[in-house]
Order: C-alpha cells, then structure tokens, then sequence
C-alpha cells in the first residue's frame, strides 16, 4: 500500500516543479530584447481645433472664420525603440491582434543611425510638410508663392557634414541650375559616386563646395535634408504640439483653405485623412495607412481621404463604417468633401 499512496504525489510534485520551471524560463524570455517594435493606430488631431487654448490655424495678415467642419491628422502609435524595445509578451499579444504590426527594429530604427538623429528627421519633416501645406493652401487661394531649395539639416558624419549647412540656399549641383528636389537628386545620380560641386548661397553670399556622395539603399546621398523654402506674401502659423513626419500635410491645407474662407468647407462632417502635399497640390504616399484608418474609424470620421499611391495596399482593408476616397492632389480632395457635404453617398474606395 505504501508504494502504491507514494507514487501519486511524486507525480503532483513533478508536475509543479514543471509548471514553477516553465513560469521561470517565460519570465525570463518576457525580459529579453526582442529586436522588434510594436505599431498601433494613435492618436488623431483636429487641425480646425487648438493646441494649449491657441488655434492649430491662425493668421496675422488674414481674416480667419470658425467653422463646423473637422479635419483630423491621423498618426501612428510605436511602441519601443533600441533602448528599450517591448517586452515579448508585448510582441505575442500584438501579434495576435488585427489592429497592431509586429515590425523589425532595423526595419523603423536603422542600425547606422540614431534614435536621436530619426527623431530630428521627424520633427524636420513635420515642419516642411507643414510650409508645403501652406504653399498649396496659397496657390489654390490665387498667390504667387516664390520657392527655392535650401538645406533644412546635415546628418553627422555624412558626405555633406561639416560643409553644407542649414538654411544654405541651394542654387546648382554639377553646374546645372536647381529648381526642384528631381533635378537635384538626378544630378547627384549621375556622378555615380565621383565628387560633384554644389553651389549654394549662405547669409547672401555665393559658395561652392565639392562633395562626394555614398551609396545607401541603391542611391547616392550626400546626407543632406533638402527642402523648399518660400517666400510667403502672408503669414500663415501652423502649430500641433509633438507629431512628427510629413503625413499631415494634406489635412493641414484643408484646415489652412476652411480657416480662410467664410462658411464650412465640408460642412458639419468629420474627415480625416493622410498623405503629403506639394505647392503644387500632388497628394504623396504615406506609411500607416492601414492603422491610420482604424484611428479614423475610431474618432468617427465620416470620411477618409487616402492617398492614391496607397491605395493597393488599402484595398480589402477599409474599416466597416469608414467611407474612403482615393485621391491624387488637392482638386480630388476637395471634389470628394463636396461629395460628402452634400449628402450624396461615397462609392466604395475604387484605385484609379
């Protein structure tokens, strides 16, 4: 009988050590690097609303009107980064979750640069989208907006570290006169790695350098952030507190034309949506779409403007209850509000 009482609780007490043993090996692996970071839907931001009780829009040249139109930036919520990347149980349950991606940190965080130096990019591109925006907004408006490239920043160690610098105005590259970010990029491809002059104009004085680009992702940079600069004939401020990236630029030209102008732009409705603008009104493509969408859907958007180089991606993953609209520029975007604003249905997204 003995033997027959003892072997049952040296199972039981098997089976414990077991269950005290794998808790501690989970516990152990959920405090691991993960080499991964973590995507959600984030927040999303009223451009036609303010920021720490000022306007996101104002204007000290213009009249300004209220509105009862909503124009949302969506963004996207990361999770981790390479100091402290989210923990594997983070990782498991995102994985499992339609509304989160599971990326690669080298993917988000490319391992030659830092967090600091992404993040700089970031807010720089913020700022430019948000001059584009304006630009557009004019032109549609009927001025006449001057434009020029200049370097908005230099990346430390790069080909042009230590020579550019920002707010050089750039004029020629290779001895061929610059008007547009193509011509500049197609002159620096050209060299195929050789040393290439550039000219610039710093504090109104000619200068030229000679810079050698290096090849990164199948292109040759010079490691310069190149934007445009305008000369506004009026004063347009733009603030949204702490997003980065260029992916509200559309929104905000909506914003800046409906806070410029008497009377709603889209009415009583809610629209948001993503994508770059130029002064010229092109619509670019942005990451996200897919979780920009959902945060939309969240917020209650009536309306999603989508940018049409997105829209292979989108399709088959429109929210239930979201309309979505292709668009390729500024008149497309306007023309898809007006649709909504007078009542008449939203076709289902269709890319063109």
């Amino acid at each position: 009988m003995t033997f027959f009482t003892e072997r049952p609780k040296r199972k039981g007490n098997a089976r414990y050590v077991v269950l005290g043993l794998s808790l501690i090996t989970f516990s152990s692996l959920a405090l691991l690097p993960t080499g991964f970071v973590i995507e959600r839907p984030g927040q999303v931001f009223n451009v036609m609303g303010t920021v720490s009780g000022e306007p996101v829009i104002s204007s000290s040249d213009l009249p300004t009107f209220e509105s009862d139109s909503r124009f949302d930036v969506t963004t996207v919520s990361l999770v981790g980064s390479r100091q402290a990347t989210p923990s594997w149980l983070q990782v498991l349950i995102a994985w499992a979750d339609s509304e989160q991606r599971v990326l690669p940190i080298d993917e988000v965080y490319p391992p030659d640069r830092t967090t600091e130096e992404i993040r700089a990019e970031s807010t720089a591109l913020m700022e430019i989208s948000q001059q584009d925006a304006i630009a557009a907004a004019l032109n549609q408006l009927g001025y006449d907006v001057p434009r020029n490239l200049y370097v908005a920043s230099v990346l430390e160690g790069a080909p042009s570290s230590k020579i550019l610098i920002a707010g050089d105005i750039v004029t020629s590259v290779g001895g061929v006169k610059v008007k547009t970010f193509e011509e500049l990029r197609g002159q620096i491809q050209q060299t195929e790695g050789a040393a290439i002059e550039i000219a610039v104009t710093r504090d109104g004085e000619p200068k030229s350098f000679l810079i050698t680009p290096e090849l990164r992702d199948d292109l040759w940079v010079i490691g310069a952030m190149i934007s445009y600069t305008y000369t506004f004939p009026v004063e347009i401020e733009l603030q949204l507190g702490d997003v980065g990236g260029p992916s509200g630029g559309l929104m905000f030209t909506l914003g800046i034309l409906d806070t410029l102008t008497e009377g709603s732009l889209a009415g009583n409705n809610h629209v948001s949506g993503t994508g770059t603008i130029s002064a010229s009104g092109e619509v670019g493509p942005i990451g996200g779409v897919e979780l920009k969408m959902i945060a939309a859907r969240k917020s209650g958007a009536n309306l999603f403007l989508l940018p049409s180089g997105n829209c292979q991606e989108a399709t088959g993953q429109v929210p239930e209850g979201l309309s979505v609209v292709s668009v390729r520029d500024l008149a497309e975007a306007l023309a898809a509000i007006e649709l909504l604003k007078s009542g008449s249905p939203i076709p289902a997204l269709s890319c063109k």
